[in-house]
């Protein structure tokens, strides 16, 4: 197993951020890796991250502004060479179908409930994991 992932956090607000940090701890589950963040303010930021490469999953605010996490994820998955996996954070459980839109592989309701967050990161890691070996 590698030793870090990388996962890009993408949101205009600190405290999303903050709240994506601490719920994954060290890391979200012990089968995956230890968990180094690269925080995103603003989508000029998020695009020169993933051009740089090694981004293991993007977590994409989907109140975030100017752009939201839901818009940002869509440009990504069009623009992006073999781009990695997306968890939105959604405002309401109903938006779940625009997050099917924006091809995101997964969404969580924001606030950050803890638990779910942190199975919802563990399992794309997996994924991505099993698709790099």
């Amino acid at each position: 197993m590698q030793a870090t992932a990388t996962v890009l956090v993408y949101s205009d607000d600190s405290n999303t951020r903050e709240q994506v940090r601490l719920a994954t701890g060290r890391r979200p589950a012990p089968d995956v890796p230890v968990v180094e963040f690269v925080e995103c303010a603003t989508p000029a930021a998020v695009l020169k991250e993933l051009d740089k490469g090694g981004i293991d999953v993007c977590v994409l605010d989907g109140e975030a502004v100017p752009m939201g996490g839901m818009g940002m994820c869509r440009q990504i998955k069009d623009e992006v060479f073999q781009c990695p996996p997306v968890l939105l954070l959604i405002a309401r459980p109903q938006d779940a179908w625009l997050a099917t839109w924006s091809r995101a592989e997964a969404a969580v309701t924001s606030p950050v409930e803890p638990v779910e967050f942190a199975g919802a990161l563990a399992s794309l890691l997996r994924e991505k994991r099993l698709q790099s070996a």
